[in-house]
């Protein structure tokens, strides 16, 4: 019989080689073996934007923007409707489903209009109130 013997060579392997060592150190020697390699990538980790010219076109600009609140007609329109009906702002806010807040906001003249809000109105004061204009 013809013995057919091959070399067989045994490596360790990765884990095997860093068992032991603090994660810092295994990394090193990975990296002076060749088993792992490395690359910066540019500008990785740094919290810089280079393209920001829309930010400065926007710090530059004179418009002011303002949301729509209630007009004055509105605001009187609301209170002197609640109070022929001798209600509270509480009881109006109950009769909308809204809270008490939203009523005083609108008596303000803080609040944002929102139709809903005010066709709810107009049904709990039995008043057509008036809108704003569209611009």
């Amino acid at each position: 019989m013809d013995a057919d013997w091959t070399v067989v060579t045994l490596k360790k392997t990765d884990k095997q080689k860093t068992s032991g060592m603090s994660q810092a150190q295994a990394i090193g020697s990975l990296k002076a073996s060749g088993s792992i390699t490395t690359e910066k990538k540019f500008a990785a980790g740094e919290n810089k934007n280079t393209g920001s010219s829309n930010l400065k076109k926007i710090d530059d600009s004179t418009d002011e923007y303002k949301h729509n609140t209630v007009d004055k007609n509105l605001r009187m329109a609301i209170s002197q409707a609640r109070q022929a009906k001798k209600m509270t702002q509480k009881d109006l806010a109950k009769a909308i489903n809204e809270s008490a807040q939203v009523i005083q906001q609108y008596e303000a003249g803080t609040a944002i209009p929102n139709p809903q809000v005010l066709n709810k109105l107009d049904r709990a004061l039995g008043v057509h109130l008036p809108r704003n204009k569209k611009k």
